[in-house]
């Protein structure tokens, strides 16, 4: 999903603590079953990244392991 042009949203506090995250395809809908946990462990593995503190996107890391994935 995020490999073909969907983000990650993420809310946060006043204190930069994480309240909600929520995938979106690029078509605008929202995919259930995937959230806090997927989102912090795609951040630890580099895959995602936010910049100029706009929603997380997949980086070229993120690219390269599911195209590792699939070949399998």
């Amino acid at each position: 999903m995020l490999s073909f042009g969907g983000r990650v949203i993420v809310e946060k506090d006043g204190r930069n603590a994480l309240l909600d995250v929520s995938f979106v395809t690029r078509e605008g809908w929202f995919m259930d079953g995937v959230g806090e946990t997927e989102f912090r462990t795609l951040r630890r593995k580099k895959m995602i990244l936010s910049r100029d503190g706009g929603d997380y996107r997949i980086t070229r890391k993120g690219v390269e392991a599911l195209q590792i994935a699939r070949r399998r």
